[in-house]
C-alpha cells in the first residue's frame, strides 16, 4: 500500500513465487550483492523453497521476506515460518514487534553478504507490520571478510605443485565470486596446467583459453578416466567432487595429492581426503601461491613446464576437435541437433549479450559453442532444482539493462515457471527466452541411462520402461508466450535462427524463440 509513496523502489510482480526467487537469485549474482525478495504468507513462501535451497547450497546472497498472520493467532492458523525455511537459509527469524525491524534487517543483509553467503529469511507478523515505534533506520556498510591464506599452507602447496608431474587444476564458482579469474589464469600459465571447471554456473576461467578443457563431471566416463592419470589436483573455489550419484568414498587414485583452496571453512576437506587445505579468499590465496612458486621454480622445472604447456594446449585442441567430429553426422538432421542449434545461436547473438544457461541436458552443447571470457558472459542456473531459467533470465536483464540477455532454457524447466512470461510482458523486461524444445523429459533419460549403465551395471535400453519420458503432445511454448503478451516464434529450420534473433533484438521487447530440436540419446 505504501510502495506508491516511494518511487525509488522498483517493484516487480510475479505470478508464482519460484519466478520471484529465480529473479532474485540471478540479480544477486549479477550485481554481487544481496537481492530482496518479498513473498506471500505460508503457502507462498513454501512455493519458493526449491530455489531457496539452491541458493543456500551454492551461496547466493538474498534476503527473503514474507508476512504472517497476527501473532495472537498462534493457536489457530499461524505457521512457524522461520522454522519452515530454516533448513534452506543461513539465518531465519520472525518478528512480532515493529521496533525489531531495523536491527534485524541490518543483520539480514550482513548475514547474506558475508561468507558463507546465502539466503536469509525475515518474517513479519501482521501486527508487526501494523505497529508504530521509534526507530533509527540506518544501514550497515560493507562487510570485509576476504581471509588471507596461512603461509604454511601456501608453502606446502607450492612444494607439492613443484614436485608434481601430472597436475591438473579444477575451478568452481567461488573463483569467479572472489574475482579471481586473473590469478587462476596466471597460475595455470605459470605451471602449464590443464584447467577444468566443476559445474560452472559462473565463468571461473576463460573458455577460449588454450588450456581450458571444459566442464568436468563424474557422470561422464571420459572425465573419470582423466583423473586416473593425475598425480595432483588443485581444486579452487568449489566443493570437491560434489555429484548427484555415489561414485565411491575416495575419487582420486591412490597416491594422488589434493590441494583444496576455498573461502568457506566447512567446504575445505569436506569429502575427498585433502593433503593441503587452505581456507582463504581465492584471489588472495592464488596470488600468494604464484609468488611462492616463482621463488621455488628452477630452470629445469621451467623446461618441464614448457613441455607440459605444449602438450596441454595440443590435448585441449584435440578435445574440441573430437567434439566437432562427434556431432558432424547429425549436423543437417531434421529436427536439428542441439549442437546445430547452439552453433547457429552463438553466431547470431550480439557480441555484448549475456547468456543465461538453463539448457539442462543440452548444457554440454551450449558450453562448447558459446565463448565466455569474463564473469557475467554466461550465468548458469546452479543447483539441482528445475525451473530457475525464466526468472533468472529476467533477473539478469534487470541487473544489466544495457546488455541483451538470452535465456537458453529446457522446455521442461520453462514449463515449471512459465507464468514468468507475463511478468516480462507486464514490466517490459526486454530479455529473450530461447526454448530447447525436444518434446521429452530428456534430463531424466540421460541421468537414468548413467545410473543404469554406470551405477547398477544394467544393460536395459535407456528409459525402456520409464513412463512419461517422452511427450506425445509436445509443448507449444511459442503459443503460450503469445497468450501472455510475449512475442513468440516457433523455429524448425536452423537457418531461421539468425533472422529471428535479429528481429527480436531490434524490437527491444521481450520475446521467445521456441526451437524444435532432436532429443534422441
Amino acid at each position: 500500500d505504501l510502495l506508491g509513496d516511494y518511487p525509488q523502489f522498483k517493484y516487480i510482480l510475479t505470478l508464482q513465487e519460484s519466478v520471484a526467487v529465480g529473479m532474485g537469485e540471478a540479480y544477486a549474482r549479477a550485481t554481487q550483492k544481496a537481492s530482496f525478495v518479498s513473498l506471500h504468507v505460508d503457502s507462498g513462501l513454501a512455493n519458493g523453497i526449491a530455489l531457496m535451497l539452491d541458493a543456500y547450497n551454492t551461496g547466493t546472497p538474498m534476503v527473503v521476506t514474507s508476512a504472517n498472520y497476527d501473532a495472537r493467532k498462534v493457536n489457530e492458523t499461524k505457521t512457524d515460518l522461520a522454522e519452515l525455511v530454516r533448513p534452506v537459509t543461513k539465518w531465519a527469524v520472525e518478528l512480532s514487534h515493529a521496533d525489531q525491524i531495523p536491527s534485524v534487517m541490518r543483520r539480514a543483509f550482513n548475514e547474506a553478504n558475508s561468507h558463507p553467503k546465502g539466503p536469509v529469511y525475515v518474517g513479519f507478523t501482521s501486527n508487526a507490520l501494523e505497529g508504530v515505534a521509534e526507530m533509527n533506520i540506518v544501514p550497515s556498510g560493507k562487510i570485509h571478510d576476504a581471509a588471507r591464506p596461512d603461509p604454511n599452507g601456501i608453502y606446502e602447496a607450492a612444494a607439492l605443485l613443484t614436485a608434481s608431474k601430472q597436475p591438473i587444476m579444477m575451478v568452481g564458482d567461488r573463483v569467479s565470486d572472489d574475482g579471481a579469474i586473473g590469478p587462476a589464469v596466471e597460475l595455470a600459465e605459470l605451471l602449464g596446467l590443464p584447467v577444468y571447471v566443476s559445474r560452472g554456473a559462473e565463468v571461473s576461467f576463460p573458455t577460449p583459453h588454450p588450456q581450458y578443457f571444459g566442464t568436468h563431471s563424474l557422470r561422464v566416463a571420459a572425465d573419470r578416466e582423466v583423473l586416473k592419470g593425475v598425480d595432483l589436483m588443485l581444486a579452487v573455489g568449489m566443493d570437491t567432487f560434489d555429484e548427484l550419484f555415489y561414485w565411491g568414498d575416495v575419487i582420486l587414485e591412490p597416491g594422488a595429492k589434493l590441494i583444496h583452496i576455498d573461502p568457506i571453512p566447512g567446504r575445505v576437506g569436506k569429502s575427498e581426503p585433502t593433503d593441503v587445505g587452505i581456507v582463504a579468499h581465492c584471489g588472495l590465496a592464488l596470488t600468494e601461491l604464484i609468488s611462492a612458486l616463482k621463488e621455488k621454480l628452477t630452470p629445469s622445472d621451467e623446461q618441464a613446464i614448457r613441455s607440459r604447456t605444449e602438450q596441454t594446449v595440443r590435448d585441449a585442441a584435440a578435445k574440441r576437435q573430437d567434439y566437432g567430429h562427434a556431432v558432424a553426422a547429425k549436423w543437417d538432421n531434421v529436427p536439428m541437433s542441439p549442437a546445430r542449434m547452439m552453433y547457429e545461436l552463438a553466431q547470431a547473438i550480439p557480441e555484448n549479450a549475456i547468456v543465461v544457461d538453463d539448457a539442462i541436458s543440452n548444457r554440454g552443447a551450449l558450453r562448447h559453442h558459446f565463448k565466455a571470457a569474463k564473469r557475467g558472459d554466461i550465468i548458469g542456473a546452479r543447483g539441482q532444482s528445475i525451473g530457475a531459467g525464466i526468472g533468472a533470465t529476467m533477473g539478469a536483464q534487470c541487473a544489466h539493462p544495457d546488455r541483451p540477455v538470452f535465456g537458453i532454457i529446457g522446455d521442461g524447466s520453462a514449463m515449471m515457471t512459465i507464468q514468468g512470461l507475463w511478468t516480462a510482458a507486464n514490466d517490459n523486461i526486454p530479455c529473450i527466452f530461447v526454448i530447447c524444445n525436444n518434446g521429452m523429459y530428456r534430463v531424466l533419460k540421460v541421468n537414468f541411462d548413467v545410473y543404469q549403465r554406470e551405477i547398477l551395471n544394467e544393460s536395459e535400453l535407456t528409459g525402456l520402461n520409464l513412463p512419461y519420458s517422452e511427450f506425445p503432445n509436445p509443448f507449444d511454448v511459442a503459443a503460450i508466450a503469445n497468450s501472455m503478451g510475449v512475442h513468440g516464434e516457433r523455429i524448425v529450420d536452423p537457418k531461421e535462427i539468425k533472422p529471428a534473433v535479429d528481429r527480436v533484438v531490434t524490437s527491444g521487447r521481450p520475446a521467445l524463440l521456441d526451437i524444435i530440436i532432436d532429443g534422441s540419446m
